[in-house]
């Protein structure tokens, strides 16, 4: 059986699933709750200095649907817990005494003067809390009042403040991260410099995600009024991913952990980031769809993906697709792949062809001796697979890679070899230039 302890940054827990910083975690009853439906930890919504927080009395959440209303993104204009700071603090206590055996970190966000984090550092630490996530991430709200984004998107501030923290602190320091930036790297390397143990990414992403056309404002709609939030969920797992990858792979933060947040919503989403270098998975808006007992398949789902593929733990995986993540420049030319379509699955739908015909290559046919048949034109397909991805009917038409200077075994010719790459290409304008001098 594949083994799902996980030990990050010095913090254990029985599995990699924690629910992230947000609405889930906001309270103790909702913290026990999820330790008892199985996560392996949490991170405690964001606690303030203690001075009042007031939150919308209204809608809060935006979302983007997909077929059959399947939630794809969620918006929201929700600020930092509002719940008193003295309250929050009593139940993290009490919730870590009675479940050792799970992870519990806790969120901060205060004004950016150093008293400021030395004091709610030294609260926290009196609760026997696990660590602190630093959250330099929420674009919405607090942000307006130097926090949150504001200091995520200046990496000097994330520098400093870290550096305070590590200093004033014995717990593990997680910066968290805000994707509205032009450059990830940047940020992650001035939590590093300041000493942080780790990082967490990504937090939302600044957005608007409707208008109502009758209020004419945007949604959530305030009595009239709208503003800006953050967005999460699936549809901003491909940003995420690429975040994550792009701190894995960079030499000056080589090493330093990642905590991965971003849609993630099955077992395959956080192995996914854990094989881009993430050594855990933070979970938001897949619970407040679903529930806390999705975790419960997230669970078996890993497992059992573990054991199929001969890994015994989690350490063997992690990291393992970062070699593999390049630029577009070091891709090989010479590789080709060519469409194919199974008749026996093909239902005759036509959207390859159109596709195809109407914004590619016209390198698929829609009749054939006068019958309705559709049918990979070898000498005209450049293998982009657009068919692959709008084709309705699963592995009807996939990819087949053919090595150059082999014969095609269905045009009979001989697949041509290119270039190495595109540094050797002749449209490269660079190697032209290099060429000429």
């Amino acid at each position: 059986m594949a083994d799902l302890r996980n030990t990050f940054v010095g913090i254990k827990s029985p599995n990699p699933f924690w629910l992230a910083s947000a609405p889930p975690t906001d309270k103790a009853y909702n913290v026990v709750r999820a330790f008892e439906a199985g996560w392996g930890g949490v991170v405690w919504k964001t606690l303030g200095d203690g001075d009042p927080v007031v939150n919308v009395n209204g809608p809060r959440y935006g979302a983007i649907h997909g077929k059959d209303r399947q939630l794809l993104g969620l918006n929201n204009i929700e600020l930092i817990t509002d719940r008193p700071l003295e309250v929050n603090l009593r139940e993290i206590k009490q919730v870590k005494r009675d479940w050792k055996d799970r992870a519990l970190v806790v969120s901060l966000m205060v004004p950016c003067e150093e008293e400021n984090w030395k004091t709610i550092l030294k609260q926290v630490e009196d609760t026997e809390a696990d660590g602190v996530e630093l959250n330099f991430g929420c674009p919405h709200g607090m942000s307006e009042r130097g926090m949150g984004s504001a200091v995520g998107q200046v990496p000097e501030y994330i520098e400093m403040v870290t550096r305070w923290c590590k200093q004033h602190s014995r717990m593990p320091v997680i910066v968290k991260l805000t994707p509205n930036i032009t450059d990830i790297r940047k940020p992650a390397q001035a939590a590093h410099a300041g000493g942080a143990d780790a990082v967490s990414l990504i937090n939302t992403i600044n957005s608007i995600v409707g208008v109502d056309l009758d209020a004419m404002a945007p949604t959530p709609t305030i009595d009239g009024k709208g503003a800006h939030g953050g967005y999460c969920g699936p549809a901003v797992k491909p940003i995420a991913l690429n975040m994550v990858a792009e701190i894995a792979r960079d030499p000056a933060t080589h090493g330093l952990p990642i905590s991965a947040i971003g849609g993630i919503t099955t077992w395959r989403d956080a192995a996914e980031f854990m094989a881009l270098g993430a050594g855990n998975a933070q979970v938001c808006t897949a619970a407040m769809t679903y529930g806390f007992k999705i975790v419960e398949e997230m669970i078996e789902g890993l497992s059992d993906w573990m054991d199929k593929s001969g890994y015994s733990s989690i350490d063997e995986f992690v990291g393992r697709a970062v070699p593999n993540c390049s630029d577009w420049q070091h891709l090989n030319l010479n590789y080709i792949a060519k469409a194919k379509i199974d008749q026996d699955l093909c239902i005759k739908c036509g959207r390859c062809h159109i596709a195809c015909e109407d914004t590619s290559h016209q390198a698929i046919t829609n009749m054939v001796d006068g019958a309705r048949h559709f049918e990979v034109i070898d000498e005209e397909c450049v293998g982009c697979n657009l068919c692959v991805n709008v084709c309705p009917v699963e592995d009807c038409i996939t990819m087949e890679a053919m090595n150059p200077g082999t014969i095609d075994p269905r045009t009979k010719k001989v697949v041509e070899p290119t270039y190495a790459n595109w540094t050797t290409h002749p449209n490269n304008p660079m190697s032209v230039r290099e060429a000429a001098e």
